[in-house]
């Protein structure tokens, strides 16, 4: 491997992610094909696009001042491309499934080598006809993820057509016509509930953690365990039906059915648990970016839209269960939808954010990565999404039949990631094995959105 060039500085984030003394975190992109795929892709694929990204022909190197820097090497392709041999003849498809979520549970619990680029590719043949994109969260967050993997990926009807997405951007609160002296006391409501929201943070990032119960074990090392994934497929039609009815966004929707659903499984595995102090950790992306970019139109950016890792995270509580909401699951949504949009109109974020530099200046990455772990492990579950295309999707020709993703190397027993992929969301359930039953606790997210939209549709329309 040979050295060219020093790149730039890595940025905080990227620097913190890479103690791999403290996190070992690494993220997981699952593109399944409509049809056999062979031991070829991506072999004989043109991958020049992929590696076209600077992050993934680089590795962190420290220069003469003791800084670390992006250093670009020369790569070797098939040193990054794994195919194992998993399946034979005989295997039952259910074997088979068995055999891959084993071989995806080893390979998380694997550190690739520092001295090449920290990604890889696994192909995996018939019948699972899986591609397994395994990335080092150091390269970038769920923003350059997709950037990244789009390089390589065209519209499976005409690879001519950019493909299309929902927009990256939130919906920007629109301003009261109101004077200056009717907004006053919603100004300083807002002050209010951001002072509490960020010290309630600073609280569950410190000293108060959740309670023990079944979605948290508080298993020393829970990180390096093995896992079981699990993943759950919702009609878009169907949750923007809820969407509309209820009058909150996607988002409220998605998030209501699996809070909901997974305090109908803490119930279900113990009752007492069903008040049990619970919190979900989720990440917001701090970019202005309203659509993905190129790899070297990010390369070249110096705006929000750069490379790198640009989110911060917000405590939500998971609302405890009583006889009402296990009888009205729509008020359950509605709870975690005002909950979840008090905590985006609040100042904390900007708080917690600048907090964080702060002691990135003082303590180092080493020192806020103490801090990020520590955060993870006082709550619960994490949660992250990212938007995928409205369209299918092709990788050399191959349609993509589903597309998620997950995470590892976090301290919980349950992470949570979401996708959403051609008129489809995916909710990918990551839990700790042996503690946890992936299985029942899918069912009831599952059992969840069928109660949410079923008591939606009989709300009469306007």
């Amino acid at each position: 491997m040979d050295i060219s060039h020093q790149g730039e500085p890595v940025s905080p984030m990227g620097q913190l992610l890479d103690c791999s003394d403290i996190f070992c975190f690494y993220i997981f992109a699952f593109l399944e094909f409509e049809i056999p795929t062979g031991d070829v892709l991506p072999s004989l694929a043109d991958l020049q696009t992929f590696l076209a990204n600077p992050r993934l022909t680089s590795i962190m190197v420290r220069d003469e001042k003791g800084v670390k820097r992006w250093k670009q090497v020369q790569v070797t392709l098939e040193d990054h491309i794994v195919r194992p041999e998993l399946f034979s003849s005989d295997m039952t498809i259910e074997l088979c499934i068995e055999r891959f979520n084993e071989y995806v549970s080893n390979i998380a619990m694997e550190e690739l080598p520092r001295s090449k680029p920290l990604w890889q590719f696994h192909i995996i043949t018939n019948p699972i006809n899986t591609l397994i994109v395994k990335l080092h969260h150091s390269i970038g967050d769920g923003y350059t993820l997709m950037s990244i993997l789009l390089s390589c990926l065209k519209r499976a009807d005409d690879p001519s057509l950019p493909l299309t997405f929902p927009s990256l951007k939130s919906s920007k609160v629109k301003l009261s016509n109101q004077t200056c002296l009717r907004r006053f006391p919603s100004f300083i409501s807002s002050i209010f509930h951001s002072v509490a929201e960020f010290g309630w943070s600073l609280l569950k990032s410190s000293w108060v953690e959740d309670d023990i119960s079944p979605i948290r074990s508080k298993n020393e090392g829970v990180e390096f365990r093995p896992a079981a994934i699990h993943h759950i497929t919702f009609s878009l039609q169907h949750i923007k039906e809820i969407k509309s009815k209820l009058g909150v966004t996607v988002n409220d929707v998605i998030s209501g059915t699996i809070l909901y659903g997974i305090r109908l499984y803490m119930r279900d595995i113990d009752n007492e648990s069903k008040t049990k102090n619970c919190t979900l950790l989720t990440f917001m992306s701090t970019r202005e970016a309203e659509r993905y970019r190129t790899a070297k139109d990010m390369q070249q950016s110096k705006g929000k839209d750069r490379m790198g890792n640009q989110a911060i995270y917000l405590h939500v509580s998971i609302p405890k269960l009583n006889e009402t909401l296990i009888s009205d699951p729509l008020q359950f949504v509605w709870k975690v939808h005002r909950q979840i949009k008090r905590k985006r109109r609040s100042f904390a974020p900007v708080l917690i954010k600048k907090l964080l530099q702060i002691q990135y200046r003082f303590k180092g990455p080493e020192g806020v990565a103490k801090r990020f772990f520590r955060t993870f492990r006082n709550t619960s579950v994490a949660v992250s999404n990212i938007v995928g295309p409205v369209d299918q999707m092709a990788f050399e020709n191959y349609p993509i039949k589903s597309f998620y993703f997950t995470a590892s190397g976090l301290p919980q027993s349950v992470v949570i990631t979401i996708m959403s992929y051609n008129g489809k969301l995916t909710v990918t359930i990551r839990t700790e094995a042996d503690f946890i039953d992936h299985q029942k606790l899918a069912s009831h997210v599952n059992n969840a959105f069928d109660m949410i939209r079923k008591a939606a549709l009989e709300i009469p329309s306007n």
